[in-house]
C-alpha cells in the first residue's frame, strides 16, 4: 500500500520527530552527535530549508523545519539515511537505525513557533537530565542565547518577536522558555489539532491542504526516480530490470527501491510490476541499501 503523501508546501513549517527502532539510542556518543550536527548542514545547504530549533536526545530527535522547495521527505530521506550509513560503518553492523516512517506535523508558525521552539528546547528539562535548557548542549537553545554559533540554525525569525535588538531579544526570550519549564508533555505538539497532520485551527488547515494541491504536481514520480537512479548507475531501464545478479543492476533497484519505499504516494508493489521482481525481494535490496552502501544519489 502506498503511503499518505505528507503535506507539502513551499514555507510550510513541520514538527519532525525521529525515533531509534524499537527505542535503541541513536547516538552512542558525541562524535555520533556531531556528524548529526554535520548532516544538518549539508542537508540545509543541499536542500535550502531553515532549521528553527532542535534537540538530540540519546533515542530520539526533535526538529523544527520550515522547507523552501524541496519537500520534507527529500529532507529526511537525506538526513536519516546519510547518518545511518554512518552509524552502521563505524559500529560495523547493519539493520534499521531509525522506527519507521518519521513523524511530522504542519504547524502555524504565525501561532505556534515560538512556543515549539520552547518546547522543542526544554525536553532536556522535562526528562530530568538537567535543571536548565542552557546546560544542555546538544540543542539549539544556547545558540539563542548567544553562548553557541550554529551558522545552520536559524534564530533569527523567532528572536524578532521578542524585540529589535539582539540582546533585548535574548533577555526575553530566555525568560519565555523559563516560565515555559513547568509544562509538562503537549499532547498537541505531538498529535496536532486536525487529524494527526496538523497544528492550527480549521482555517489554517484549510489554507494548508489548498496550498499542497497546488504543490502535488511537483512530487517525484516512479518514472522519476527510476530516471535519475539510472543516469547515476550508467543504465538503462531494460538493463536494471533484466534478470540476473549482476552488482550494478541488482545495487540499482535496491536505490530506487528504497527511494520508492520512502516516498509519497509509491508502493512496492508498483515498482515491483514495473521491474518484474516481488515487493519481498525488493524489500530485502532497500535494507541492503540503507545499512551497507556509502551511495549518494544526486536530488
Amino acid at each position: 500500500m502506498a503511503r499518505k503523501p505528507r503535506l507539502h508546501y513551499v514555507g510550510a513549517l513541520y514538527h519532525v520527530m525521529v525515533r531509534g527502532n524499537g527505542g535503541q539510542d541513536i547516538f552512542a556518543d558525541d562524535e555520533d552527535r556531531c556528524r548529526f550536527y554535520l548532516l544538518l548542514h549539508e542537508g540545509r545547504e543541499k536542500f535550502g530549508h531553515r532549521i528553527h530549533a532542535f534537540c538530540l536526545m540519546d533515542n530520539h530527535v526533535h526538529l523544527a523545519i520550515q522547507v523552501g522547495e524541496k519537500p520534507l521527505s527529500r529532507i529526511m530521506q537525506h538526513l536519516c539515511f546519510r547518518y545511518t550509513q554512518w552509524v552502521n560503518s563505524r559500529q560495523k553492523k547493519v539493520g534499521h537505525l531509525f522506527q519507521g516512517r518519521y513523524k511530522a506535523l504542519v504547524v502555524d508558525a504565525d501561532v505556534y513557533l515560538a512556543a515549539l521552539v520552547r518546547y522543542i528546547h526544554l525536553n532536556p528539562v522535562r526528562a530530568k537530565i538537567v535543571q536548565g535548557p542552557e546546560e544542555y548542549q546538544w540543542s539549539g537553545h544556547r545558540a539563542y542565547i548567544g553562548q553557541e554559533t550554529l551558522p545552520w540554525l536559524t534564530t533569527e525569525w523567532v528572536l524578532s518577536q521578542f524585540g529589535q535588538r539582539t540582546k533585548t531579544a535574548m533577555s526575553r526570550y530566555c525568560d519565555f522558555v523559563q516560565h515555559g519549564k513547568k509544562e509538562g508533555h503537549r499532547q498537541e505538539f505531538h498529535e496536532g489539532t486536525s487529524g494527526g497532520r496538523i497544528l492550527g485551527d480549521d482555517s489554517f488547515a484549510g489554507r494548508a491542504y489548498e496550498k499542497s494541491e497546488q504543490c502535488d504536481e511537483k512530487a517525484e514520480t516512479l518514472d522519476e526516480i527510476i530516471e535519475r537512479v539510472g543516469k547515476e548507475y550508467g543504465l538503462t531501464e531494460t538493463e536494471m530490470v533484466a534478470a540476473g545478479r549482476q552488482r550494478y543492476p541488482a545495487e540499482a533497484r535496491g536505490m530506487i527501491a528504497y527511494l520508492v519505499r520512502e516516498a509519497a504516494g509509491l508502493s512496492l508493489t508498483e515498482l515491483g510490476r514495473r521491474m518484474k521482481r516481488d515487493v519481498s525481494t525488493l524489500s530485502l535490496a532497500a535494507d541492503k541499501i540503507m545499512c551497507n552502501q556509502i551511495i549518494r544519489i544526486k536530488e
